[in-house]
């Protein structure tokens, strides 16, 4: 499918030249006060992990401002709430996965990067620290900070993600029922306005319990 493809650093740097000395300089080894400011700030976080034979994952986690928790400048927590149980990012983890951090703002066109390793922990101090509208965890992701940094704007600005220009009306594609009606044969013979008012009923009632409850 893909041809002439690139296999070491050296030929990336044929085609892109290096960074300039100040953006080298700006990746830092712990959490300086900027980005535990940026962190406290941050309502949703993008983590990406990889899989034993190299499948790349990258999962959403939101929650309230701050919901990610800065233990100290090197360690950081995430607690893990209610999803799928699929349970891609953290048996990734589990099978010694690295990790990579974006950190959004609405409204920041910047983000903020975090590099590091990751386990699973269920510290009593840690998932005390992790508790999320009074809901205390039965895990939580802990990140052992090697590199952060913010990230420049130019993705932002390009795609004009917080403009409101450019959002679009929710009808303007299949709702979530729709695409598993489509996808899921077992599920062909259900109106997808019933899978849409099921999964609406299953957020009201689980959008804060801990991961693994149900």
């Amino acid at each position: 499918m893909f041809h002439d493809t690139i296999q070491t650093e050296a030929d990336l740097r044929e085609l892109y030249r290096a960074p300039s000395e100040l953006v080298a300089q700006k990746v830092l080894d712990r959490l300086d006060h900027h980005a535990r400011t940026f962190i406290a700030a941050a309502p949703f976080v993008l983590i990406g992990t990889s899989s034993p034979d190299g499948t790349g994952d990258v999962s959403p986690k939101g929650g309230p401002a701050g919901f990610v928790v800065v233990l100290d400048d090197e360690h950081l927590a995430i607690p893990d709430l209610s999803g799928n149980n699929l349970l891609d990012s953290i048996t990734n983890i589990v099978h010694g996965s690295g990790i990579g951090l974006l950190f959004l703002v609405p409204g920041i066109d910047e983000t903020l990067r975090v590099n590091g390793r990751a386990c699973i922990t269920t510290d009593s101090d840690v998932l005390d620290a992790c508790a999320v509208k009074d809901r205390r965890p039965k895990a939580a992701i802990g990140v052992s900070v090697s590199q952060q940094y913010m990230h420049c704007a130019k993705a932002f600005r390009r795609s004009q993600l917080w403009d409101p220009a450019t959002r679009i009306e929710r009808e303007d594609l299949p709702s979530l029922g729709c695409v598993i009606k489509d996808q899921i044969p077992s599920m062909g013979n259900i109106d997808a306005s019933v899978i849409d008012e099921v999964l609406e009923a299953d957020y009201a009632e689980s959008l804060w319990e801990p991961g693994g409850t149900r």
